[in-house]
């Protein structure tokens, strides 16, 4: 069981203790009875009586089974989650896809939707479709409304955390400091939370199975980014603006960036980049018009098929893992961390390049070797990682003990 929050006797804070308990019956990897709650969190006896009552009330736990006894007294009632107690949903906001799960309260997807992001649209066309998902996969899973208990938007950066806004993020050419926390919420009475996409997909791996310690998400789609867990709690930095990566220079001689340096890695990991290489170097025909994304996102894939014999196209997509591993480095040495999680909408189709001769790249690179080794793995949460982080942001509002929750538990 991962390392469990403590809980404290007085009364004042019993909200606080309910999500401590929650959050221990989440962790564990087996069913707790009472007694080990209470040995988990350090909370009475009496305590965990009655906040386990609440819970069981609300709809949030249930009893299931009973532990077998050693001969001295009576078997004990185990607790787990309930899954149907509450709903999240999630919304992923790429410049290439958006992506609507709806997770149950033990963090599985029950109802999934995504959609290509429409090229040029305004953005209150896009959240108007965005709003009908919601709805769409809501009703798909057959969730009573009432527990479906908020929305969680991952957007690309930068983002204004307190007043909602996505600010001009690079690849959304029409969206300028769109409110698009509050408008989401007037289209669906319910509450929405917003967070950068790869802030998001950190959340989501840390939900996971493997997602303790420290690590580095990097994300691989229309742009890059990456998202940090350090001793198990998401970084967001001082405007949770945290992980803008791309500006990093790999290639004094590569391609001029917006930002008027060259080789930024965000510009030379940029799929219209890569295609427009494929293209010099003779691997595509002349007359793929780098400026529709459909064609480029289709030979992108074609380029990465390519890519798995010798050739040009394998230096092109080689030369790519590269650069990237070069910036997890120089991460990983700054901030000790034990590995580095890659996902996002290319990671499927660039992770055979990211193999064996990265892992030995970055494990020689890496300063502090001698002490702990680092890891290279990919997600397991596939291309939906930054929707189900989404998700997972409303869902750590139930289970963070906090003393004013941002979602109550309804008794």
């Amino acid at each position: 069981m991962g390392t469990v929050r403590r809980g404290t006797n007085l009364d004042r804070v019993g909200g606080f203790n309910d999500a401590v308990v929650l959050d221990a019956i989440r962790r564990t990897e087996h069913r707790l009875s009472r007694v080990e709650l209470a040995n988990a969190t350090g909370l009475s006896g009496q305590a965990i009586s009655n906040i386990t009552r609440r819970l069981l009330d609300a709809g949030l736990v249930r009893e299931a089974g009973r532990q077998k006894g050693n001969g001295l007294g009576k078997p004990r009632t185990l607790l787990e989650l309930e899954p149907t107690g509450q709903y999240a949903v999630g919304v992923h906001l790429d410049p290439a896809v958006v992506t609507v799960v709806l997770l149950d309260l033990t963090g599985q997807v029950v109802a999934r939707r995504s959609t290509e992001t429409p090229y040029g649209d305004k953005p209150d066309v896009l959240i108007d479709g965005i709003a009908a998902t919601i709805e769409d996969v809501i009703a798909d899973a057959e969730a009573p409304r009432d527990r479906v208990v908020g929305v969680g938007i991952a957007a690309p950066g930068p983002i204004d955390v307190e007043r909602g806004v996505v600010v001009d993020p690079p690849n959304l050419a029409a969206w300028h400091l769109v409110p698009l926390r509050d408008e989401l919420k007037e289209r669906t009475g319910l509450n929405v939370l917003l967070d950068k996409d790869v802030t998001a997909a950190a959340l989501a791996e840390k939900w996971g199975p493997h997602g303790r310690g420290s690590f580095v998400f990097f994300y691989l789609g229309t742009g890059i980014g990456a998202g940090l867990v350090i001793g198990d709690e998401v970084i967001r930095g001082s405007s949770s603006n945290v992980g803008e990566i791309g500006h990093v220079i790999v290639d004094p001689d590569g391609p001029v960036c917006y930002c008027g340096r060259r080789g930024c890695v965000g510009e030379t990991s940029q799929p219209r980049y890569l295609v427009q290489q494929a293209v010099q170097a003779g691997v595509f025909a002349q007359g793929i018009d780098l400026d529709d994304r459909r064609a480029v996102d289709a030979a992108f894939a074609e380029l990465c098929s390519l890519a798995s014999e010798p050739g040009v196209a394998q230096k092109i997509v080689t030369e790519l893992a590269e650069r990237v591993a070069k910036v997890v480095e120089d991460i990983a040495n700054l901030l000790d961390l034990e590995r580095v999680v890659f996902g996002g909408p290319h990671w499927e189709q660039l992770a055979p390049f990211f193999g064996v001769a990265v892992q030995a790249a970055l494990e020689e690179r890496f300063l502090v070797r001698s002490v702990h080794s680092f890891e290279v793995a990919g997600t397991a949460l596939g291309a939906d990682v930054g929707a189900i982080g989404a998700a997972s942001l409303v869902l750590d509002q139930t289970f963070s003990p906090a003393l004013e929750p941002a979602f109550a538990v309804e008794r």
